[in-house]
């Protein structure tokens, strides 16, 4: 430990500056950790945690660029492999080695955002959201002013153990441009956030979002210390996925009924499965705009907003393997008459 840690100390308790205080401490908690001596270590981290002089208190109304998100609401279900990586995440964080900054690639729909507000819930921490459409500004320089005094404003909130920072869409600095005076402002703009990446306290988790990975430089990829790619969706994850989905709501409706096997017949009928931001949506809104006199009109509608044109003519369903019963459901005709029409 230096001499400037214990002058640092005292000169922010001398100032009842609560928050250089408390990262000062953590540095030196931090020194000692990686001294080996972890008891000591640990024994700071749980004074910082039990004192009730420093209780954690943010006032948002002090804060230009970054505010405080709600995480209710449930998170989209993962397959199995990117599932593994965001348990990898908690389990970094856990370990306290400085691994903290981590970067989700996807296009839309695919979790991310819900993800990180799962992962704020998981660690019982405040979620901190930074939308680079207020940090740009059309003025020369001023962007990169904005993105220091982002980081300021990152790094001097209290108990940085207890936040998740969510670059949200962090693609706005990524973007090819082809103004030669806007390509040199977002050049330094990129550099005051590989600095501030840099400097980042360790205790912060900080997550970023990006639709656009591909436009990415490769310097602000290798200040992340892990990508998470949220593309590796297969069509049976999704079907499994539309699955779970729609038990989490039918589980809210007294009058739907429960047909698993046409539900994914219609599922596995659409070309391409959408992602399952969009597939949440589209079971949600089918359930919704059910009649409650008919417990399966959520079927019908769900194949109604997927099939392609002509979907609904009855030889066309049969060649897609619907039962006559199944015909019933999505088209409203009876049984007999559905029978009658295809024998003719």
């Amino acid at each position: 430990m230096k001499k400037a840690n214990i002058i640092n100390l005292i000169k922010y308790y001398a100032e009842n500056n609560d928050v250089g205080f408390r990262n000062e401490a953590y540095q030196i908690a931090d020194i000692f950790d990686k001294m080996g001596d972890y008891q000591l270590s640990e024994y700071i981290m749980a004074l910082l945690s039990d004192a009730n002089t420093f209780v954690p208190q943010i006032n948002e109304d002090d804060l230009t660029f970054v505010r405080k998100i709600e995480v209710t609401g449930d998170p989209l279900p993962l397959p199995e492999k990117i599932l593994e990586d965001v348990k990898g995440i908690i389990n970094a964080v856990g370990h306290r080695i400085g691994v903290n900054k981590f970067l989700f690639q996807g296009a839309p729909g695919t979790g991310k955002t819900e993800t990180v507000k799962h992962i704020a819930r998981i660690l019982n921490r405040d979620l901190f959201i930074v939308d680079f459409a207020y940090v740009i500004d059309s003025k020369l320089g001023q962007t990169g002013k904005n993105i220091a005094k982002l980081f300021d404003e990152i790094n001097n909130l209290v108990a940085p153990e207890k936040v998740v920072i969510l670059f949200d869409e962090i693609d706005a600095l990524a973007l090819d441009r082809t103004d030669s005076k806007d390509l040199r402002e977002m050049g330094r703009a990129m550099t005051s956030v590989l600095k501030g990446l840099d400097e980042l306290n360790e205790r912060i988790l900080l997550i970023a979002t990006t639709n656009l990975f591909e436009y990415f430089d490769k310097a602000l990829i290798r200040r992340f210390d892990f990508v998470i790619d949220f593309n590796r969706y297969s069509r049976e994850d999704l079907i499994d996925i539309a699955e779970i989905i729609l038990n989490h709501y039918l589980s809210k409706f007294d009058n739907a009924g429960r047909n698993i096997r046409l539900f994914k017949k219609i599922i596995s009928s659409m070309e391409k499965i959408p992602y399952p931001g969009d597939l949440k949506n589209i079971i949600k809104t089918s359930l919704a705009f059910s009649s409650p006199d008919n417990e399966f009109d959520y079927l019908r509608r769900l194949y109604a907003s997927v099939c392609e044109e002509g979907g609904l003519e009855l030889k066309v369903l049969q060649d897609k393997g619907f039962t006559v019963r199944e015909i019933e459901i999505l088209t409203g005709v009876s049984k007999s008459q559905v029978s009658r029409e295809l024998k003719e």
